[in-house]
C-alpha cells in the first residue's frame, strides 16, 4: 500500500460485493449497503459495466469474495450462539457488517480495525450514505505489520478475558510472515472458545495452471498499485501451526467444500478455486 493512500484492494473489493447484490442470483452473501458505498459500486456504475463483471475472471474473483465473508458470518452467527460478545474486524477495509447486523450481534461489542487512511475511507462512505452509528461500533486504528494488536484494542474498549471472534479477509497475502503469525497468536491471547476466520491464497504447487493464471494476474495487478503479495500458506501446515498456538476446532473451507455447500445448482458461473480458500479455527 502506498503511505498515505487507502487500500486499492479494499475499494474493488467493495465494488464486488455490490456487483454480486445486482448480477447473481440467488445472492451467496446479502449485503445491500454494498451498492452505492462507493461511486464504482453504483446501479448504473455496475449495470454500465455488466458485460465486464460477467467476464470469468471477475466472476471467479468475486465469488472468492463473497464466499470468505458468508463463511466468516456464518462463522460468527454460531460463535454468538456459544456465547461470544466481541467481534475484531481486522483490516475491515469496507465491511458493512455494522451497519447490517443481524438480532444477534447487537449484543456483541464490534471493533472495526484498519489503517488510519483506510478508516477515514470507510468514515467519508458511512456519511455519505447517512449510516447511523451503531452504539456497538468502535473504530481503531491499528497497522498489523506493527505487531501489536492487544494494547490498541483494550484502548479502545476490548477485554481479552471475553470469548472473542475475530475475522481477517482477503488481508493475509498483503502481510509480511511475522505479521500474520501474530494475527493467529493474538485470538489464543483472548478466553477459551475465541475463534478465528481468514482467507489465504496456497503456493503455487498446489494449484492448477487455470489458478496460477488468476493468480499471477492479481498479483501483477495489486502490485502495480503499491500492495504487493508477501504471503501465501500451506493449508497442511497451517492446520499443524494453529494447533502449536493453541487452536483445537479447526475447519477448512475447500473448494469442495464450498462449492457444495454455497453454489450448488448455479448456473451464472460462480465457482470457488483453490487460488482462494478460507480457515476457522477456535481455541
Amino acid at each position: 500500500m502506498i503511505a498515505g493512500q487507502p487500500s486499492q484492494t479494499m475499494l474493488q473489493t467493495a465494488v464486488l460485493r455490490a456487483v454480486h447484490q445486482l448480477l447473481d442470483a440467488p445472492l451467496i452473501f446479502d449485503d445491500p449497503i454494498a451498492v452505492d458505498l462507493v461511486p464504482e459500486a453504483s446501479r448504473d456504475a455496475i449495470l454500465r459495466d455488466e458485460q465486464k463483471y460477467r467476464a470469468p475472471v471477475l466472476s471467479v474473483r468475486r465469488a472468492g469474495v463473497v464466499l470468505r465473508s458468508r463463511f466468516a458470518e456464518d462463522r460468527l452467527a454460531a460463535a454468538a450462539a456459544r456465547g461470544v460478545r466481541q467481534y475484531v474486524i481486522a483490516a475491515a477495509g469496507l465491511d458493512t457488517f455494522p451497519w447490517r447486523q443481524p438480532d444477534f450481534a447487537h449484543e456483541m461489542r464490534i471493533f472495526v480495525t484498519d489503517l488510519p487512511e483506510s478508516l477515514a475511507v470507510l468514515q467519508d462512505c458511512v456519511r455519505r450514505r447517512r449510516l447511523p452509528q451503531p452504539a456497538n461500533l468502535a473504530y481503531v486504528p491499528l497497522d498489523l505489520e506493527q505487531k501489536q494488536l492487544l494494547e490498541p484494542l483494550v484502548a479502545a474498549g476490548f477485554d481479552p478475558g471475553l470469548p472473542t471472534f475475530c475475522s481477517a479477509l482477503g488481508i493475509v497475502q498483503f502481510l509480511t510472515l511475522d505479521a500474520v503469525k501474530a494475527l493467529l497468536a493474538f485470538v489464543p491471547l483472548c478466553a477459551r472458545g475465541s475463534e478465528i476466520v481468514f482467507s489465504f491464497t496456497p503456493p503455487d504447487d498446489e494449484l492448477g495452471e487455470r489458478e496460477l493464471t488468476g493468480v499471477r494476474e492479481s498479483q501483477g495487478r495489486t502490485q502495480t498499485y503499491g500492495e504487493p503479495w508477501l504471503t501465501r500458506l500451506r493449508p497442511s501446515r497451517l492446520s499443524a501451526d494453529l494447533r502449536l498456538l493453541g487452536y483445537r476446532d479447526i475447519e477448512l473451507l475447500t473448494p469442495d467444500l464450498a462449492n457444495q455447500r454455497y453454489l450448488r445448482e448455479r448456473s451464472d458461473g460462480l465457482a470457488s478455486t483453490p487460488s482462494g480458500q478460507a480457515m476457522a479455527a477456535i481455541v
